[in-house]
């Protein structure tokens, strides 16, 4: 463990069970910190509290982060979740900083606060060079398109990232949203590292589409989002009520229904990077604990029945 002290007090550095970032070569931790419920709900927090959360998340041995240029209010507050991670990234010794892997997006306007595709390359070049500035790099550690856009082709938005990681502004590019169809076609244009498709136990599309499947054998990595299925600020609470099975396994194991909805997530695969939202420095903590807790198969195939019904 590593002490450093930053703005918001002193921080212990803990280490957690890490997993491969898909083919990049890079290691991060299992459980990730999502930076949604920092910027985008209207009742975010504070940037005093958001940036103890984001603090209080590296303290629990997070490594890998997420983010994306349209987590804001809408379009006057395009990149308020970069910025928000630079600022606190920012307080951190230089050594902490550089074990650190944030993967941001591109892909998306925000009219009127909608959430639009927009695919064209100029788009997504300009966004790329938002996001170089709004975190303060000068290259990307991992640039994902966001969704794709209908009115433009594939080819042509990761031809735009290839050219992005040609230049040295982006390390690694990913997808979000992607069929299989969709990611062979991403494939044949360049080297992509990861897909991030929503997953979770309300949402067993992955396991069904063939997208969970292909990212273990290409070698990419998988990151569910939402993962606790979007249930807000009480997870424990509303898995235990969506999810009656999982809460009684959870309290037989001792341990929360979100530390287990988060486990069971982490038994899919070697593949599954588990990023989790947080405004609360207790969820947190709770969710990174879940990095530690292995199922054993009869645990997973009761979940896995459980949440079919």
């Amino acid at each position: 463990m590593t002490l450093f002290t930053t703005g918001t007090g002193s921080v212990t550095l803990r280490v957690m069970k890490s997993r491969n970032l898909g083919n990049t070569g890079l290691s991060v931790s299992a459980v990730g910190l999502g930076g949604v419920p920092l910027s985008v709900p209207k009742t975010r927090p504070d940037e005093a509290t958001a940036i103890k959360v984001i603090h209080h998340a590296i303290d629990q041995g997070v490594t890998f982060i997420d983010t994306a240029d349209s987590y804001g209010l809408g379009e006057n507050d395009m990149g308020h979740n970069e910025r928000l991670f630079h600022r606190a990234l920012s307080q951190l010794p230089v050594d902490v900083r550089d074990q650190l892997v944030v993967a941001t997006k591109a892909g998306f306007a925000r009219p009127g606060g909608a959430w639009v595709p927009n695919g064209r390359p100029e788009y997504l070049r300009r966004q790329c060079e938002a996001s170089l500035r709004n975190l303060g790099v000068e290259r990307l550690d991992l640039l994902q398109h966001h969704r794709p856009d209908p009115g433009v082709p594939i080819t042509e938005s990761i031809g735009a990232f290839a050219r992005l990681r040609d230049e040295g502004k982006i390390r690694f590019v990913g997808v979000s949203e992607y069929s299989v169809a969709q990611l062979d076609e991403a494939q044949g244009v360049t080297e992509i590292a990861s897909t991030q498709n929503q997953y979770s136990l309300a949402h067993r599309q992955p396991e069904q589409d063939g997208t969970l499947a292909a990212t273990q054998s290409r070698g990419l990595a998988f990151i569910p989002w939402s993962p606790l299925g979007g249930i807000g600020a009480t997870p424990g609470r509303e898995l235990a009520r969506r999810h009656p099975v999982v809460a009684s396994l959870a309290e037989g194991l001792g341990v929360s229904p979100q530390q287990l909805a988060v486990a069971w997530l982490l038994s899919k695969g070697p593949q599954v990077l588990v990023i989790v939202g947080a405004s609360r420095a207790a969820s947190i903590e709770d969710s990174a604990r879940a990095a530690e807790l292995e199922l054993d198969a009869a645990h997973v195939a009761r979940i896995d029945e459980a949440s079919r019904k």
